[in-house]
Order: structure tokens, then C-alpha cells, then sequence
């Protein structure tokens, strides 16, 4: 992991579309760098967002809660990216709708929301990067939909295994069956039965809490 260090340099590495100067330098006058272990919950459903945060490296998995308390996932943050539901949430006052966790080890810089309007109005770099965001973000979504709504589960299965294989930059994923059937909101043994078949395809290799993708 990265050492904290000047801000300024942090985005200029990650986030080079921030260029204007007076923007850098108002980051680096507010912004917080952060680390977080692999599995440490970064922000619970319910909470008040107080902090925008702009990931330098990692990868951070982000989930919904249904009115039933059922959870799914929604999508995968990395290096360069920031959360637009943090974006939403703070300009109107809101209790967090998702939750985010460290999927590996992850840095951030936390930047106070206190500052999100003021910046969307004064320098056009910054609202062009939370308008780039918003729309990354959406068709996100709209995969996520198209995976519930029209691909089977072996699909949809494959298609995290590979999304969340991308996020922590490698094919060997230490992960359960638990937590997989958890993220799709299905039974754990349609997810057992399912991996058991893609293993027999030769596409993936079982081990204890391990699955390594033979394709990305």
C-alpha cells in the first residue's frame, strides 16, 4: 500500500482529470488520507455520510438492502473511481442506502461533503468528474439489472466471479459460497451446484474459500 503522503501527488497520479490548481490545492488542504484492511466496512446502511470518498487504490464492493433486509450487489470501486451514491446522499442530507466494503486493502482521500456544492459550482473539472461518475455508475446499474432480469444464474455467476476477479487484480478469489450466494441473493446451494458445473466446464477450479477463474 501506498505511504500517506502529499495529497496533491495522489491526484495527479489518480485522478489526472482533476486539473485544475485551485482545486488540487483545496483537496489537498481538506482531504484525508485513508487505508482500509481487506474486509473492514468502510459505511453502513443508515448511516450519515460525512466524507466523499475518491479511491486511490483498492477496490471497495458496494451493496443495496431491499425493504425485505435482503442485500445484493451493485458494483465494484477502484483505483480512480469515487462513489456517486455518497454524491447523492450528502447533497440532500441523507442516511446511507448502501453499504461499502474494503474488498482488499484500500486507500482513499476522504474529502468533507461540506464541500461538494461549493466545488460542483465553482471549477468545471470537478462537475464534469461527479457527471462522468453519475454515468459510469449508472450503466453499472443497468448491467446489474440486465443480469437479474434476463441472464440466467450460471451467467450472472460468472459475470461477478469475473467482475470481482477485475477489482482485486487477480484470478485466484478467497471468497465463500455463503458470500456469493449473499451478494446475489440467491440459496447457497443453487451457488454450490452451479460452481460444481462451471468446474466441470473447466471453467473455474474449486478450492477451500478459494476459486480460481481459468478465463477472465
Amino acid at each position: 500500500m501506498l505511504e500517506q503522503g502529499n495529497v496533491t501527488e495522489l491526484l495527479r497520479t489518480y485522478f489526472p482529470q482533476l486539473s485544475e490548481r485551485g482545486l488540487r490545492e483545496e483537496i489537498a488542504q481538506v482531504g484525508k488520507v485513508m487505508t482500509f484492511s481487506a474486509g473492514e466496512m468502510i459505511m453502513d446502511y443508515g448511516s450519515y455520510i460525512k466524507l466523499i470518498p475518491l479511491v486511490i487504490q483498492g477496490s471497495i464492493k458496494v451493496s443495496r438492502e431491499g425493504d425485505d433486509g435482503e442485500e445484493i450487489f451493485l458494483y465494484y470501486l477502484q483505483g480512480g473511481d469515487a462513489c456517486t451514491m455518497t454524491f447523492t446522499c450528502c447533497m440532500r442530507d441523507k442516511q446511507s442506502a448502501i453499504r461499502t466494503i474494503a474488498e482488499d486493502d484500500t486507500q482513499i482521500i476522504a474529502i468533507p461533503t461540506r464541500y461538494m456544492d461549493e466545488w460542483m459550482m465553482k471549477y468545471p473539472t470537478w462537475k464534469n468528474f461527479v457527471m462522468t461518475a453519475y454515468d459510469r455508475r449508472m450503466l453499472e446499474l443497468i448491467d446489474t439489472i440486465d443480469q437479474i432480469v434476463f441472464k440466467k444464474l450460471d451467467e450472472r455467476l460468472l459475470n461477478y466471479l469475473r467482475k470481482k476477479a477485475q477489482a482485486v487484480g487477480q484470478n485466484t478469489l478467497q471468497t465463500t459460497h455463503q458470500d456469493i450466494a449473499d451478494d446475489l441473493n440467491v440459496t447457497r446451494e443453487s451457488i454450490s451446484r452451479l460452481l460444481k458445473n462451471l468446474e466441470k466446464q473447466h471453467k473455474l477450479e474449486l478450492g477451500r474459500n478459494q476459486i480460481t477463474l481459468k478465463k477472465l
